[in-house]
């Protein structure tokens, strides 16, 4: 999905830390549970600065600690983490991390700092274009927690692979603050993620994740900042008090477009659907939204085209086994995205989505979101203020229009 300003992108594309906790805080990496993701992201290649700002994934780290902050959808005994270094250059030395429960800002709570192992030793060297996972580790979490991972990196990474728009803040310092409880020495602030790509939990035999697939409004780009208001977030929320035990999982990437790949919105949709969604541990349902990036900025692009490549990501999930929810396309009358083209396009998909039966289920979104007097518009409650992106109440509406038994 097209934030507001992407026209805007500007051209750019270990020393081992004294403090360890106890030892008993690592269980061993193969427990004999099955994982299921609590919390996910979606990677992208490292950029320079975007209407968002500024982030550090184009410098990279280098003798510094970064301090990431998520909110996990389902809980257990033990987790474990994921990193990327999908688009790096190099080998990426990580020369330790810990995960605690959150506090407010950088801070952690005491006494919940764990460190992380991988192959039982703290640190570990990923591939230029790898994926790594740390073993298991003993910290009883419920749905909803948050979580700070501190990853410090004592030599050089190089580029980041990173997630730009987390609508979180991220805290950086120089030296080894793995374990640093008041987070008093993260003074730099980003509003992206690095490196980490999950966190899973040990769960029973049942599949119990469901993934959010989409562009910038599922990556939420439009909502409150540190405040957990993207609509897969709000999702979580009426899972929880359903007293549903489905974690859900958010793998929507600002600006990404279902055929195209791009350099500062990722992969196509056709090119991630498998790591992003089939990959994820736990999957059991899938839920897409996507498309308004093709029609906005590809005048190319044709309903039966969309319409296929939906075609192909239905085929591929259930390959797998799991059920696929189609959501129609938002409306973006008034718009940077809007033309006369681009709405008869948006009217074909939708009418495919909502009539063909070909997704397991449709949620409808465009009705949901639609102003009353005038279908093809954002209603004005809804409206973050560029007539495209949901407000934290259109994400809200969102997240209410989706019916649980579906999932």
């Amino acid at each position: 999905m097209g934030t507001k300003g992407l026209s805007l992108l500007l051209a750019a594309t270990g020393v081992v830390g004294a403090l360890i906790a106890p030892a008993t805080s690592a269980a061993p990496a193969h427990t004999g549970h099955r994982w299921t993701g609590a919390w996910t992201t979606s990677v992208q290649r490292p950029m320079g600065a975007t209407w968002q700002g500024d982030n550090w994934s184009l410098d990279g780290f280098a003798g510094e600690s970064v301090r990431q902050v998520v909110r996990i959808s389902g809980g257990g005994t033990q987790l474990r983490i994921r990193l990327s270094n999908r688009y790096g250059t190099s080998p990426l030395r990580l020369a330790g991390a810990t995960v605690a429960k959150a506090g407010d800002g950088a801070s952690i709570r005491p006494h919940t700092a764990r460190p992380l192992r991988f192959d039982r030793s703290q640190s570990t060297v990923i591939p230029a274009g790898a994926d790594a996972v740390s073993d298991a580790t003993l910290l009883p979490t419920s749905a909803l927690d948050r979580l700070t991972v501190t990853l410090y990196f004592a030599a050089p990474t190089g580029p980041a692979t990173f997630h730009e728009a987390a609508t979180a803040t991220t805290y950086r310092t120089k030296g080894d603050h793995r374990f640093d409880a008041d987070g008093g020495a993260f003074t730099a602030e980003s509003h992206s993620w690095y490196y980490l790509s999950g966190v899973d939990v040990a769960a029973g035999p049942v599949r119990s994740a469901v993934v959010a697939f989409g562009d910038s409004i599922t990556d939420g780009v439009s909502a409150t900042k540190d405040a957990d208001h993207r609509y897969p977030d709000q999702l979580a929320e009426r899972l929880v008090a359903s007293r549903r035990p489905l974690a859900v999982l958010n793998a929507g990437i600002a600006g990404n477009q279902v055929l195209g790949d791009s350099d500062c919105c990722g992969d196509s949709a056709l090119a991630r659907f498998h790591r992003d969604v089939l990959d994820q541990p736990g999957v059991r349902s899938v839920i897409v939204t996507q498309a308004l990036n093709d029609i906005g900025f590809n005048p190319e692009v044709t309903g039966a085209r969309l319409i296929d490549a939906h075609r192909k990501l239905i085929r591929a999930a259930h390959d797998r086994g799991i059920r696929i929810i189609g959501g129609t396309v938002t409306p973006m009358k008034g718009s940077m995205l809007d033309s006369p083209r681009g709405e008869q396009v948006r009217g074909e998909v939708n009418h495919w989505i909502r009539t063909s039966g070909e997704y397991d289920a449709v949620v409808d979104f465009d009705a949901v979101l639609a102003d009353p007097a005038d279908p093809a518009a954002l209603r004005a409650e809804f409206d973050a203020g560029d007539r495209l992106h949901p407000n934290d109440a259109g994400l809200r509406a969102m997240a209410d229009a989706i019916d649980l038994s579906t999932l």
